[in-house]
């Protein structure tokens, strides 16, 4: 008898679709319908939905088996004097996945572009340091030596670098959901340190509140965000993925760099240190804050840190030779690569004789060129057609950096604006882009991590990378002092080479060529040698 109902019911579906739509049946669209005609003419309604089992489950059209179940509940319910309820509407169901996918691309855009605009209170006045580093010492009032000032800019660098590993563990499971209150934290002690500074009557006072609190909370912005950034752009992104995000932020911060220099010569023209950082102070909060609030921390975090409490992070890749391998190179080149930000523009004005304007301007040359180098490197780290490892990328932007140094910087007379020029800019496109490089870094690792089976947490990974880099600023900070004092006593020729600052210029060669050479260790490399 249901069997007969069951047949009934259908022969009525396929003779006047209509008249089951009334009946409740207004999901059961066209192509189900279709689909019964089309086997019609070979087999009866009854054949698929009677008992005669001749069709196994995976030759029934899947709308055939959603109509038998439907239609024994309809009559089911019919007999009980209840109604059917309305199936879902596939037409609704692909309506809310394109409306979910867009509100998914408006938050990820909006990330970007306020993780590129939290650049300029982040690395605004590290990047300009160089500028202060001349205004130091020629207007020096404080107490202690003058000399001293030559860390602040390394120094506030190193310590943002440093603190985050730290951060970036912190952050990325356990404290999830505290991103966007501890970046406005952030926010807030460095706008208070720069403050401070303005208030400043030794040596150590800007190294503290400079050098350290200011530095410690733009790390506090910067790590929460760039955790969020490498989320919303994951490898499997159908747009735009990590290491291309990674690139054009970096570029953003490279337009931070070729700007903020001459915010700091205009304010220092015009008014004093003191308004300066005051100045300065205000900028970072406002810029910070906003930029902080275009940033959504991605669901899965948030749904990840709720079960955190039981899960440990996975070291496991503090075990392999390939981390520490690049760990090391970035420490080299990090060394080295803050020197020519911080003695570049005292250099032009002591050795080269050359005016406050063109001082700043070297230091924005350095930075101009990033802002494509940045891009380009990331994209040729996480390149689909044209095949180059993330060793290879790191070295060509280590090795090329480290010969700018040795021959234009080194080479160059006293009085040479030409050979400074082409210095900084070829020194700051291959230079700036090493960082951009990290996202092909973590590529290569995440795949050996899954080649071994192993867990691999990428935000742990980025931010043990840029403790590396902390720690490589912090030593050629701390270096460079000495370093000075020696160049000194043994002025012996017109070349750069020969002057105060020779000794720097071969610290600052070696450091980034090693940076580049320790890539040759890889294993990655050496495949890349052994097939070339």
């Amino acid at each position: 008898m249901a069997c007969s109902l069951i047949i009934q019911s259908f022969s009525a579906a396929c003779a006047n679709k209509d008249k089951l739509r009334q009946s409740g049946f207004d999901w059961l669209d066209a192509g189900f319908l279709d689909n019964h005609q089309k086997y019609e003419s070979s087999t009866s309604c009854s054949t698929y939905l009677g008992t005669s089992h001749t069709f196994s489950s995976s030759q029934v059209p899947n709308k055939c088996i959603m109509a038998n179940v439907g239609i024994s509940e309809s009559h089911s319910l019919n007999s009980l004097g209840g109604s059917v309820p309305p199936a879902p509407d596939s037409s609704s169901t692909a309506d809310s996945d394109i409306a979910r996918q867009r509100d998914t691309d408006r938050k990820r855009a909006s990330a970007l572009f306020g993780a590129a605009l939290s650049q300029f209170p982040i690395w605004g006045f590290a990047m300009s340091y160089g500028v202060l580093q001349e205004y130091y010492f020629e207007h020096w009032t404080m107490a202690g030596g003058r000399e001293i000032t030559g860390i602040i800019g390394t120094t506030s660098n190193g310590v943002m670098y440093i603190s985050m590993p730290f951060m970036f563990a912190l952050f990325t499971r356990r404290w999830a959901h505290y991103r966007r209150t501890a970046a406005i934290l952030g926010a807030i002690i460095a706008c208070a340190s720069f403050a401070l500074s303005s208030l400043s009557k030794h040596v150590w006072h800007l190294v503290a509140t400079q050098g350290v609190l200011a530095a410690l909370g733009c790390a506090l912005v910067f790590s929460p965000t760039t955790l969020s950034l490498g989320e919303w752009f994951n490898t499997d992104n159908r747009i735009c993925n990590r290491a291309i995000a990674y690139g054009i932020v970096l570029s953003s911060k490279n337009i931070v760099g070729s700007t903020c220099p001459f915010i700091f010569r205009g304010l220092l023209d015009k008014t004093s240190l003191r308004t300066t950082m005051i100045v300065w102070a205000v900028i970072t909060l406002g810029a910070g804050i906003l930029s902080i609030l275009m940033i959504a921390t991605p669901q899965t975090s948030l749904n990840a840190s709720e079960t955190a409490r039981g899960r440990k992070i996975p070291w496991n890749f503090l075990r392999h030779q390939a981390f520490w391998i690049y760990s090391i190179a970035t420490l080299l080149q990090s060394a080295g690569y803050g020197i020519p930000q911080t003695y570049l523009t005292e250099y032009a004005r002591n050795v080269s004789a050359l005016s406050p304007t063109f001082s700043t301007l070297l230091i924005t040359l350095i930075n101009i060129p990033g802002i494509c180098s940045s891009t380009f490197f990331g994209f040729l780290s996480d390149n689909k057609h044209l095949r180059l490892s993330a060793s290879t990328v790191t070295a060509i932007s280590a090795l090329s950096s480290a010969i700018s140094a040795f021959l234009f910087w080194g080479l160059a007379a006293q009085n040479s604006i030409a050979l400074l020029t082409l210095f900084a800019i070829t020194f700051g496109f291959f230079a700036s882009g090493y960082s951009a490089t990290w996202g092909g870094i973590m590529n290569d690792l995440e795949h050996d991590a899954a080649a071994r089976n192993e867990a691999l947490d990428s935000g742990v990974l980025y931010g043990m990378l840029n403790g590396a880099r902390g720690i490589g600023y912090v030593a050629g900070g701390l270096i460079s002092v000495p370093l000075v004092k020696a160049g000194n006593q043994v002025e012996i020729g017109k070349f750069g080479y020969g002057t105060t600052y020779g000794p720097l210029i071969v610290f600052t060669g070696l450091s980034l060529a090693f940076g580049g050479a320790g890539i040759a260790c890889s294993p990655k490399w050496k495949r890349v040698l052994t097939l070339g």
